[in-house]
């Protein structure tokens, strides 16, 4: 698809209508006619189509043609199309992590959130995805660029993230070679995941020695089990998402990446690597 695409039902007009409580107002799409949501009377926002189209363009204008080349996006959307996420890949941006056990090729990602609802600010990121099981990775809070949601929404801060963004890849696949040369004993990973999480450490650990079997006892193969867990929610890793009757799951799926990326930024995991 031409890097111009909005989904249809995420293409759409906002329009504002007063509530019975004075400091509150609806957001309303303007092709139905019905409100998204309730915010603060002061909420401004710049519409989904506005901002990602804003994020395309600069991708297309700042990257070359070869880099943008079979750039693939996916889209996920919650609370009645109020929250977005255009998640890209970049198939030229690529690097290859090799274990003794096991080849697998990395390809840059952009991802963008955007609401509309009040539920969030909009957000630019950087990150890798595996192509061999296709989990999606994000390298951490400090390549995030965050602006408050407004009609006028600047790309300058992420124009000059996307400018480093190939460098910045690479030295995050020289830090995923790393990790996969880092040999990895099973009582010591099982103890950081229990220190990490005890709720999910039983079934992380099961993930762990999942990734393992495939890609060697290494660092590598724990963020492969880290970035399973945030990538999928059915039998592949028996981490389902609850039914809560509400539209969250792509919110949901996306907070686990964001925790995945608090745990490999934790005092646990930085000392499993150490030892």
């Amino acid at each position: 698809m031409p890097l111009e695409y909005i989904p249809e039902n995420l293409d759409f007009k906002v329009d504002f209508e007063p509530t019975r409580v004075s400091d509150k107002k609806y957001v309303i799409n303007r092709n139905t006619g019905e409100p998204i949501a309730i915010v603060g009377k002061d909420f401004t926002c710049a519409s989904h189509g506005d901002f990602f189209r804003s994020v395309m363009d600069a991708v297309t204008e700042n990257l070359s043609s070869h880099e943008v080349d079979g750039a693939n996006i996916a889209w996920r959307d919650a609370h009645h199309n109020g929250w977005a996420m255009m998640d890209m890949t970049l198939p030229n941006v690529k690097a290859k992590i090799t274990t003794p056990k096991h080849e697998t090729e990395i390809a840059q990602r952009i991802i963008a959130l955007h609401g509309v609802d009040g539920t969030c600010s909009n957000t630019v990121l950087f990150g890798a995805i595996d192509f061999f099981c296709t989990n999606g990775q994000i390298r951490g809070e400090h390549d995030k660029v965050r602006r408050k949601n407004t009609s006028g929404f600047n790309l300058d801060t992420f124009i000059d993230q996307l400018n480093r963004s190939k460098q910045d890849f690479y030295a995050q696949s020289e830090r995923l070679q790393a990790w996969a040369n880092k040999p990895l004993y099973a009582d010591n990973v099982k103890a950081m995941l229990e220190s990490l999480d005890k709720g999910k450490s039983k079934r992380m650990f099961e993930l762990y020695n999942q990734e393992a079997g495939v890609r060697g006892n290494n660092a590598f193969a724990l963020y492969s089990a880290f970035t399973n867990y945030a990538t999928y929610a059915d039998e592949r890793n028996g981490f389902k998402l609850r039914n809560t009757g509400k539209d969250t799951d792509a919110v949901s799926m996306w907070e686990r990446e964001e925790k995945v990326s608090r745990w490999v930024d934790s005092k646990q995991f930085k000392e499993l690597l150490a030892a």
